[in-house]
């Protein structure tokens, strides 16, 4: 079945070269930066089926998924391996390994009492435990760093510690450890391996696709140059596709919100975060919304947080394309009622969104905020104060991690900040302000701040919330803060 024009060397090779040479690699420390969905995990399983389960097996092996579901998908693999060479094994299920901090992990036992605990991604797991060491997706854990620190200790009796992961910034630990191989002289003694599309690809990876999927699918129907290009044009943007495929890391010195930071605040894979229209028009909770306007090139997007305590939780993230004033409002207009305040963008085709929701929903719960410069400059900051103070949720979505990297911080000649942002088909950073508004929305402002409102003026006592925005306001030359600050516009 299909196009391919590249064959294995064998093809009837169970493994392509590239994982043939990890799992033949018997190194302490092995490290591999790769692409994503090309059969790494599944022959990291064979690896770690085969040395468990020999009759002279010395270790336990601790398995570290970025998520539960991941954790599961790994003991199947190992299972699946453990048939294939005729090793006995029994599936024990989810077992507890500390009812203390929940912490559990699903584990294969073999008939020669050595097991595979595979878990979730909490560093916290790996204390105390002897063994091997496969951490799946390295940098996409939240604490790489952590994880390192803690999973290395245990193979000090022996055992090896494998590491493979595609990037996730070029201030991530992962990529830290991979310049100490290439550039500082490997102190750690690292074997590492990499590989990228292109390369899988001229080892015969489609060829061997292809062979597994159904022959319907599209996929059959392509060449290597034909896959690579399908591959590309479904990715977020160029960096995402560079980043996840072609094992180059995202530059974080030209984004304003590096990897690590925003993947600190996201939700956990499965987490339940979103709520319905119905349950924000029944359910008492302190919702706050920012509307970012755009209709033929950019996006119309609604951002949704609610307050607990002093954490904002995205509950809504709705991003309209394309669509007539009156399609849009038919969405949008339903949750506006429902928010305690919103701040919408005033700009351009936003005065018309912004004069109407005025008219329909009074000046105490909408704000309207012209974009300058300098307003933009003081909707960005919160958001990566907010993240460093780790009182921001988000949701785990590519789309929205790939838009707010998107904003560049950059300071003219002149000694003045511009915020910018690239325009790609999936809009201009517009979940980026729409996120920054939201945040706005839900505090009130510690400085005077240059937003056209169409408001009337109230004054307000500063809480200690308000106290700590002050201080990121003040330190970025916004102006000094009273006891009581008159508020332009709330």
């Amino acid at each position: 079945m299909g196009r391919a024009r590249i064959l294995p060397a064998n093809p009837d090779a169970i493994f392509l070269p590239y994982q043939a040479a990890w799992i033949k690699d018997t190194s302490r420390l092995k490290l591999a930066e790769k692409p994503r969905q090309v059969g790494w995990s599944w022959s990291a399983g064979y690896t770690c089926a085969e040395r468990t389960g020999r009759a002279d097996a010395k270790f336990d092996q601790w398995v570290s998924s970025r998520d539960e579901m991941q954790a599961k998908l790994f003991i199947e693999d190992c299972k699946l391996w453990a048939k294939v060479i005729d090793l006995a094994a029994e599936d024990e299920g989810e077992v507890v390994l500390d009812p203390k901090q929940n912490l559990s992990a699903y584990v294969l036992r073999f008939a020669n009492g050595k097991r595979i605990h595979s878990m979730s991604s909490n560093p916290d797991a790996q204390a105390g435990k002897r063994g091997g060491r496969v951490l799946d997706e390295f940098a996409l854990h939240p604490d790489p760093r952590k994880l390192w620190s803690i999973a290395y200790p245990g193979i000090t009796w022996g055992g090896s510690l494998e590491v493979f992961s595609t990037h996730r910034g070029t201030h991530n630990f992962f990529n830290q450890l991979i310049r100490e191989v290439r550039e500082k002289g490997n102190p750690k003694g690292i074997s590492l391996h990499s590989i990228n599309l292109q390369q899988v690809l001229e080892q015969g990876f489609l060829y061997k696709l292809q062979q597994a999927l159904a022959p319907d699918v599209e996929q059959q129907d392509m060449d290597e140059a034909e896959y690579f290009d399908w591959v590309r044009s479904g990715c977020a943007d160029e960096e995402s596709f560079l980043q996840e495929y072609m094992c180059q890391p995202a530059d974080d010195d030209a984004a304003f919100l590096e990897y690590d930071l925003i993947a600190s605040g996201e939700y956990r894979a499965g987490e339940d975060w979103e709520i319905t229209l119905e349950q924000a028009r029944s359910e008492r909770r302190e919702l706050y919304a920012g509307l970012d306007i755009g209709r033929h090139r950019d996006l119309t997007v609604l951002w949704v947080v609610e307050r607990l305590g002093d954490v904002l939780y995205t509950r809504k993230v709705i991003a309209l394309a394309r669509m007539s004033k009156p399609d849009q409002e038919r969405i949008v207009w339903p949750w506006l009622a429902c928010m305690s305040r919103v701040c919408i963008d005033y700009t351009g085709l936003g005065i018309g969104w912004g004069d109407d929701a005025l008219a329909q929903f009074g000046s105490y719960r909408i704000e309207n905020v012209t974009f300058t410069p300098r307003v933009k400059e003081a909707l960005a900051y919160p958001i990566r104060g907010r993240l460093e103070d780790r009182t921001l949720r988000l949701p785990q979505d590519g789309v929205i991690r790939s838009d707010l990297r998107m904003v560049t911080k950059q300071t003219t000649s002149a000694g003045n900040v511009r915020f910018t942002a690239e325009r790609t088909k999936d809009g201009h950073a517009d979940r980026f302000w729409s996120l920054g508004l939201a945040i706005h929305a839900a505090a009130t402002p510690a400085a005077p701040i240059e937003f056209a409102s169409t408001g009337p003026r109230v004054s307000a006592n500063l809480t200690m919330d308000d106290r700590i925005s002050a201080r990121r306001f003040t330190d970025t030359g916004f102006g000094t803060v009273a006891g009581r600050v008159n508020l332009g516009g709330f």
